[in-house]
């Protein structure tokens, strides 16, 4: 039987014709649901993550005042309003592990807005009183805020769109929606909270302090791997489950979310949907240290090494008995070390638990993925163990290796000498800086919005810096990553 396009009309046939179980949505969508929440930045992300909480709230607990509507801001959103809008706005999330393969239709994305096309539409949108929360996932490097300096850059489109919206309902006597960041960013809240206030205070500073007095901005942790969707993983769903759709999304099982209760319109009952709402920011920071040092770091141990090394997939990289026993110890012995405890939390059980998610074959993260816009990423992953490793006296060679692996990766060419695509939004700047630098780190570590004077004037960072560098460059990844092992 050919595969069903996705949309309204053939969600039934769809649930029934296929021998796979395939899961639907069993609520009314459309104009029998309110749009309480607003996102900016549907990617896969969002699509595995917040989307399928409030995909859960609706199927098993009648939710109906927090359906989505997704924003795109930029130009290149084109694709997903299109490929969403061709099928009501329905799509698969395809959860793969050793166990098999699951497919999911969440219809908890119940409209879509293009901001190029509407600006206003997006503002009325959001000023509108049934939203209650604007999201976000607009990247790391979407927020102009430097995670090493604390300091603000220019503000762009996301925070005009904020501040418009906002002004809207400050006018209008209504109360602010809460900004929900569900980035991979530490503080992401804060940080939100300091980069809207900055903006609005330069506009209006009535509209800043109302933002300050009334606004929330609660921080939050969130985790699942969600790689790239391929044309593969399109033909597969069409063959398994029978399903027609324009872009799917591709999952492990595991999804994780820890968020500060901290809401200024209300907020849905997250937690019963498994959500860890904690009381406070401080809870969340410790949960997330863990995941951006530990997962987050970990990734990057993965993904600037293994793509010179000319791996392609995360589970690859793990295959290789050097490479697996390098980002084991890593962790063990340079990360965890300065990391918090947290009650009920056993970090050698979050290790090994990290190892098996990267080593699922099923998944088949790309290495691209994992690497994409690595300036974002870095300066929160990995050069706050390697300051912090600095403080206490601790090791710190693995963590240098990982640095001088994407020092060497911005050049885009790998150890054999095959090039590859950098992606990133400093790409022109950091290229120049390795260039004139080669093998030496001082070029790079002038960047003040990368690197603070803590790294720059520590001579044994740069001396491990410059040591790994060299190494790498004369002999490869997989020729100097026993040197790093014990």
């Amino acid at each position: 039987m050919p595969a069903l396009k996705l949309n309204n009309q053939h969600l039934v046939k769809i649930a029934t014709a296929s021998e796979a179980q395939v899961k639907i949505p069993n609520y009314r969508r459309g104009d029998a649901v309110k749009e309480g929440i607003v996102h900016v930045g549907v990617g896969g992300f969002h699509r595995a993550h917040l989307a399928v909480y409030v995909d859960r709230l609706m199927q098993e607990h009648g939710v109906i005042d927090y359906a989505i509507c997704g924003v795109g801001l930029q130009h290149s959103d084109a694709n997903m309003h299109d490929a969403l809008g061709s099928q009501d706005h329905l799509y698969t999330v395809i959860e793969r592990s050793a166990k098999g393969s699951f497919a999911n239709v969440v219809g908890s994305i119940n409209s879509y807005l293009f901001a190029p096309d509407d600006r206003d539409a997006v503002i009325a949108k959001m000023a509108h009183p049934d939203t209650h929360i604007v999201s976000l996932t607009i990247t790391e490097s979407g927020y102009y805020y430097n995670e090493n300096t604390h300091e603000l850059q220019s503000p762009r489109t996301t925070f005009g769109f904020l501040y418009a919206a906002l002004s809207r309902r400050y006018q209008q006597g209504l109360r602010p929606f809460t900004v929900m960041s569900c980035d991979n960013m530490q503080k992401n809240g804060s940080i939100t909270r300091k980069m809207l206030e900055s903006f609005a205070r330069l506009r209006n500073p009535d509209l800043a302090a109302w933002i300050t007095e009334k606004g929330a901005f609660p921080n939050a942790m969130v985790d699942r791997i969600t790689p790239q969707t391929s044309a593969k993983d399109k033909t597969v769903l069409a063959e398994n489950f029978g399903i027609e759709d324009a872009w799917p999304v591709v999952s492990e099982p595991f999804m994780q979310w820890v968020i500060e209760d901290q809401f200024a319109d209300g907020r849905p009952p997250f937690e019963r949907v498994g959500v860890q709402v904690v009381k406070n920011g401080h809870d969340v920071e410790e949960f997330e240290k863990h995941k951006l040092r530990l997962l987050n770091g970990s990734h990057s141990a993965i993904g600037y090494p293994g793509q010179l090394a000319g791996f392609q997939y995360v589970h690859e990289v793990m295959q290789h008995p050097v490479f697996s026993k390098f980002v084991w110890q890593m962790m063990q012995e340079e990360v965890k070390p300065l990391l918090p405890e947290i009650p009920g939390i056993n970090i050698d059980e979050y290790c090994h638990t990290l190892i098996q998610r990267f080593s699922n074959p099923a998944i088949m993260d790309q290495l691209p993925r994992i690497c994409l816009s690595a300036s974002g990423k870095i300066p929160q992953f990995i050069m706050p163990s390697i300051a912090e490793a600095i403080w206490v006296g601790g090791p710190f060679r693995r963590l240098c290796f990982v640095a001088a692996a994407w020092f060497h990766y911005i050049n885009g060419v790998d150890d054999t000498g095959t090039p590859f695509t950098v992606d990133d939004p400093m790409l022109e700047e950091l290229q120049a800086k390795a260039r004139n630098g080669g093998s030496d780190p001082t070029e790079l570590l002038t960047i003040e919005r990368l690197f603070g004077d803590d790294l720059r004037g520590d001579l044994r960072f740069v001396q491990e810096m410059k040591e790994a560098m060299v190494q790498i460059a004369r002999e490869g990844v997989l020729k100097t990553l026993p040197k790093y092992v014990s």
